[in-house]
């Protein structure tokens, strides 16, 4: 989902999840091996189209992990849990955004990070959200739940000014 300051909805995207391999907490500035193939491949999709790579904030670092661990905990696939939007997310590690939108995966079996660009670019919204040249900012976040499968999230974002 992509949201504009006003908090109405600028684009609505399908549901995927999109999830780190660990779940464990990471470092509050430093990306696993995949969390960081996730930024790198997320980039060269924007690169394609001659737009600026999105640089990684703490904040949203914070918000697409817990929502990919919050995810794969529940074992289910959405943009909204436990009473949160992507806005109430970003309300609480207090990112205070201009655009913000957000992709979700959820993968079973063998899986990278490659696969999930992959299927991100295959769908309308999700592309839309990796190319929206009005994001300078972004967080990741991958997370296995007890089943095996992994959650994604991709929390994008611009500050407001």
């Amino acid at each position: 989902m992509s949201y504009g300051r006003s908090g109405a909805i600028v684009l609505v995207i399908g549901l995927m999840a999109s999830v780190g391999a660990g779940g464990d907490r990471q470092s509050p500035f430093k990306l696993s091996p995949d969390e960081q193939k996730l930024l790198e491949l997320t980039n060269a999709e924007r690169a394609k189209h001659d737009l600026p790579p999105l640089k990684v904030h703490p904040a949203l670092l914070a918000a697409a992990r817990d929502h990919a661990r919050n995810m794969a905990k529940q074992q289910r696939l959405s943009h909204d849990l436990d009473g949160k939007s992507p806005i109430g997310r970003l309300s609480d590690v207090k990112y205070d955004y201009q655009r913000a939108g957000e992709n979700i995966a959820v993968k079973s079996g063998p899986t990278d990070p490659a696969e999930i660009v992959r299927l991100w670019m295959e769908s309308p919204g999700h592309r839309a959200n990796i190319l929206n040249e009005g994001y300078r900012e972004i967080g990741v976040g991958i997370a296995r739940c007890a089943d095996g499968n992994l959650y994604y999230a991709q929390v994008f974002g611009t500050r407001a000014e």
